[in-house]
């Protein structure tokens, strides 16, 4: 059984507060409702609800701003239904992030089609990320333990292909040479970090287009690698 979408309201009208409760409750989505800047960045932080329809025109200032906290944190789909019609007030929401606009009044089976939309497109970047990796040049099909620079495939042996997954999961992070080691082969106690570097150099020379000036791994000198 699918898990019911949440629909985070941000609406101080309550004719259309009521209108869009009425039609979500009979499509099966949840909701929260929100009637200001304030309450609707406490609500999205505390439940992280699916889908966010924003009103801009809210008591205690602009749902920009509501818009802008929203992306420091997350891809959640926003749309805007707004009365404010000009182009401008399109663009710049849609520029701060607002992943579609929808003018008042509007016809409700029209919303719910942009809703359904939303939920597609985040669906499928969520089953993309969970099995491809991309950065830059380099690419990562998980399924299919293949690995790609500028296109092309690139043999890994599979203590490499490993070592790469794990700084990949641990993108960021700097990880130590024991780290490594205990994570690869299950021990590292008396494993000499030299060892780690005989599969790192050719592992570098393969996904790196100037292995000496790496752009992916970085080496953190006397402490371990990070992925960049």
């Amino acid at each position: 059984m699918d898990e019911k979408k949440t629909i985070l309201i941000v609406e101080d009208d309550k004719y259309i507060i009521h209108f869009l409760s009425v039609s979500f409750r009979e499509e099966n989505y949840g909701f929260q409702v929100a009637k200001s800047v304030k309450e609707a960045v406490s609500l999205f932080y505390a439940n992280r609800p699916d889908v966010v329809i924003l009103d801009l025109g809210l008591p205690d200032g602009d749902g920009m701003e509501v818009i802008e906290r929203i992306r420091e944190i997350a891809d959640t789909p926003v749309i805007v239904v707004s009365a404010r019609q000009e182009e401008d007030e399109k663009i710049r929401a849609l520029d701060a992030g607002a992943d579609d606009y929808v003018t008042k009044p509007f016809y409700m089976g029209e919303l719910l089609a942009r809703i359904r939309a939303a939920l597609r497109k985040t669906e499928k970047h969520s089953r993309e990320k969970e099995t491809r990796f991309e950065d830059g040049d380099l690419c990562v099909d998980y399924g299919k333990r293949r690995v790609e620079v500028d296109g092309g495939e690139v043999h890994l042996t599979p203590i490499e292909y490993k070592i790469l997954l794990l700084l990949i999961a641990n993108r960021g992070k700097v990880l130590t040479h024991h780290y490594i080691l205990k994570e690869i082969w299950g021990y590292a106690e008396g494993v000499e970090s030299g060892t780690l570097r005989v599969f790192m150099a050719p592992l570098r020379r393969k996904i790196e287009k100037n292995p000496s000036d790496p752009q992916h791994i970085i080496t953190e000198v006397g402490v371990g690698y990070r992925f960049q």
